[in-house]
């Protein structure tokens, strides 16, 4: 492709807390989504994961290598002895008190590690493409996890750009998440709305309010478009998180008592079972240390078998795959009224877990009740802040995976009516709408 052609390819790319997806828009041909493989599977979003593993050379000297995306998640889950494993690095971009983190010896700074991520995302999408990938617009929530004002999200933002431009980009412009999600939902209008956005991802919640359509479009837009944004730093990870400390940890003992000195006490430290409500966390417990803790838990737990089983969990270091389970339950609630939490390791005859848990649609919903309340606040800050009632909001696109949960779509359904829910590409809408929002700063010059 040539420098004139490239002049005419407009990269949107989300990073996200938990998956990255990368779109390019070629006028007159669409948008193209860039793919990645995944255990035979072809897929248009990738994880956002780092895997570093050592080997020993001939010489006896050890190196350390780094992975990333799917390929992370294959190497972690083929090694048996495990190396170390990452993610939600975007949950961290805004802490000035995280600089970094040690891995095998070597101290990295955190924008080193994003930089990683990005920089093979950069290399797939120009492999696919077949053309240089130097210039992107890119994602960031309205509020970052943990932020507590604007200074700390504008901190995370310098963070992230940092780390783009360590990673061969010449230029990298910023836009709202669910700005760009409301972008790619403007391209299937065939007039103008005032539209709310919600835009889910594992580490935010974002909502933006906002005038779209063709006509706003050949008029140039204005500033006044858009009317407000409210975000929060909780979705999909603290809705899993959720199951985890109610459905599984029981199973594994976090209630269980064990007798010391003639007195009942709690078998096992509860800061043990919150390390597993973050699957990335769990590598963090196979020290000597918890090794004795749970070891003496199990001598004097009244249930040893749970502790058993939480032990098995933690020497298997098997948080990513416990994970899974998790959002398998949480989606197949998402499609029936009850179903079965079901986790199995270990050869047929001989498992070490078998856990099968039956779960009601009705006891997770409880069990988020808080989490739903901060986001029915977001969403009424933002209608308040903005001076629009709900009836005058003509549509609401509801993007990212935990827009898929019935509690969430039952919400602004109660705000703003059936029929004016929409949702579609909910993994790769940003993505698609960063592309948009790409070639949108181009024609605005």
């Amino acid at each position: 492709m040539g420098s004139g052609d490239r002049e005419q390819a407009f990269f949107g790319i989300d990073f996200g807390t938990t998956n990255c997806a990368v779109a390019m828009l070629q006028h007159g041909k669409g948008i193209e989504l860039a793919n990645f493989s995944f255990r035979g599977e072809t897929i248009p979003v990738c994880r956002s994961v780092l895997y570093f593993e050592q080997s020993r050379a001939a010489s006896g000297q050890r190196r350390v290598h780094g992975f990333s995306g799917p390929q992370a998640i294959e190497r972690y889950l083929e090694a048996d002895e495990k190396g170390r494993l990452i993610q939600s690095l975007k949950s961290h971009l805004s802490r000035r008190s995280l600089t970094g983190t040690e891995i095998f010896g070597r101290r990295h700074r955190l924008e080193e590690l994003v930089t990683r991520i990005i920089s093979d995302l950069r290399k797939r999408a120009e492999e696919q493409f077949g053309v240089s990938v130097v210039r992107a617009t890119v994602g960031r929530p309205v509020r970052f996890v943990g932020a507590e004002s604007e200074e700390e999200d504008e901190f995370a933002v310098l963070r992230l750009r940092e780390a783009f431009l360590a990673a061969g980009f010449e230029r990298v412009d910023f836009e709202l998440e669910p700005v760009a999600a409301a972008y790619a939902y403007e391209a299937t209008l065939d007039r103008d709305e005032l539209i709310l956005i919600g835009d889910f991802g594992g580490g935010t919640s974002d909502f933006s309010l906002l005038r779209v359509g063709p006509e706003v479009r050949k008029r140039g837009r204005r500033p006044e478009d858009l009317l407000g944004n409210t975000g929060i730093g909780l979705a999909g990870d603290a809705f899993d998180a959720r199951l985890v400390r109610k459905l599984v940890s029981p199973a594994l003992g976090s209630n269980s008592e064990a007798r010391s000195l003639n007195k009942i006490l709690p078998a096992v430290p509860a800061w043990i079972y919150a390390h597993l409500e973050h699957w990335h966390y769990l590598s963090f417990l196979r020290t000597n240390n918890v090794r004795e803790v749970l070891k003496s838990a199990r001598i004097r737990a009244l249930e040893p078998e749970k502790i058993e089983a939480l032990i098995a969990i933690v020497e298997g270091d098997l948080g990513y795959q416990l994970h899974q389970a998790v959002q398998k339950a949480k989606f197949e609630l998402s499609q029936r009224e009850h179903t079965e939490f079901t986790f199995h390791d270990g050869p047929p005859g001989a498992a070490s877990i078998d856990l099968r848990i039956p779960v009601a649609r009705s006891d997770f919903e409880n069990w988020i009740v808080e989490d739903l309340a901060a986001i029915e606040h977001s969403v009424d800050v933002l209608l308040s802040s903005s001076g629009i009632k709900p009836h005058e909001v003509d549509r609401v696109f509801l993007t990212g995976g935990t827009s898929f949960v019935p509690a969430v779509r039952e919400l602004f359904t109660r705000h703003f009516g059936l029929e004016r829910i929409e949702g579609g590409h909910e993994f790769t809408s940003v993505a698609q709408g960063l592309a948009l929002s790409a070639a949108s700063r181009m024609d605005d010059k």
